[in-house]
């Protein structure tokens, strides 16, 4: 006997037109701009998706035998099936449109957020979600279940105090020096700040008023990935890292603007801002010029050698967290158990 999957039907009633276009324009503005180019991408993805399974448009609220047929077309590889298999022929269809890369497996993480996209949709319109239905909470549990594997760390390496004074030292005299210098010490000893976080600071992020007397910097970050526009604490910079950022303000003649700027071959800087794939590049090459092979780490590894490095000094993992702005310590926690146990300063404690 065969179940019949029906749509959903919505527990509460639908919107006006005027309501609808008030609650849009409400999320609109209350959205950070990179989740509102998620959501964007996921569907045009979505949409383009069900014109090639289903030969229609999106429905609101979606049918559950759409949602569940989502699932599954994302969850296995396509590679080799049998060619009368529809979600080959739908994969072919994306890919053509350049939406899809290849017959593999879509990443777990990617599917995820594709769905939160989704049913994002709906709760704009007030709708409930086909998403909520018992047989496809469990199928994507065993989705998930099924493509689990370990995750790779964003940078092959930790960059550690000692990788990082490897790689300073390649940083010489000239602007382009100084401004590598600054990028890689404030990345770091600002709690290991993302690429896009160094390239979004502002000259009006910094303040330098307790500088002369105290030899500290402020810096206020508008938004983080974890930290909500304008709820982001004052982070503080000390010592050889204060020094290098006000050394490059003062040489680069930063009044105002970006902070981090790209760099002319006559060493000179440009007025636009320095872009996350710039940051790339900087870490690349001075990793490289340090004498570290080919891929030995990425931006990210200033953020978890932030991290390692407090772990290896024994810091509080809470301390640590204040300035790396972690919202979960479980999270956090992870760079603090990749501490080899003979470095671990617990070993210690009878000298």
């Amino acid at each position: 006997m065969s179940t019949q999957l029906t749509a959903y039907t919505p527990r509460t009633p639908t919107l006006s037109d005027t309501d609808q276009d008030a609650l849009t324009d409400l999320y609109i503005r209350g959205t950070p701009p990179n989740t509102l180019r998620a959501y964007e991408r996921d569907l045009i993805y979505i949409t383009a998706w069900a014109d090639a399974a289903f030969k229609k448009p999106l429905d609101w609220p979606e049918r559950e035998d759409v949602a569940l047929r989502f699932i599954l077309d994302h969850s296995r590889s396509l590679e080799g099936v049998n060619p009368q298999d529809p979600a080959l022929a739908t994969a072919e269809a994306l890919i053509s449109q350049g939406l899809r890369k290849s017959l593999a497996c879509p990443a777990p993480a990617t599917l995820d957020r594709r769905i939160a996209s989704w049913r994002a949709f709906h709760r704009m319109k007030n709708l409930a979600s086909p998403f909520e239905a018992p047989l496809i909470r469990q199928t994507r549990a065993k989705a998930r279940k099924a493509a689990a594997r370990r995750k790779a760390p964003k940078s092959a390496n930790p960059i550690t105090r000692k990788v990082l004074e490897a790689v300073l030292a390649t940083c010489d005299h000239s602007l382009r020096g100084i401004r590598d210098r600054a990028v890689l010490m404030v990345g770091w000893a600002s709690g290991g700040r993302r690429r896009s976080e160094i390239a979004g600071l502002m000259r009006a992020d910094v303040d330098l008023k307790d500088y002369d007397k105290d030899g500290l910097i402020w810096i206020n970050l508008v938004e983080t990935k974890t930290t909500q526009t304008g709820k982001t604490p004052k982070l503080v910079l000390k010592s050889r890292a204060a020094k290098a950022l006000a050394f490059w303000i003062e040489v680069a003649g930063i009044d105002d603007g970006p902070l981090f700027r790209p760099i002319t071959q006559n060493d000179d800087p440009l007025e636009r801002k320095l872009s996350p794939d710039g940051v790339y590049q900087i870490v690349q090459k001075r990793v490289a010029l340090a004498g570290f092979p080919k891929g030995f780490a990425t931006p990210h590894g200033l953020r978890s050698g932030f991290l390692t490095q407090a772990a290896l000094d024994g810091a509080p993992i809470q301390a640590a967290m204040r300035l790396s702005l972690h919202r979960s310590l479980a999270q956090a926690q992870k760079y603090y158990d990749d501490v080899e146990i003979t470095d671990n300063p617990a070993t210690d404690l009878l000298g």
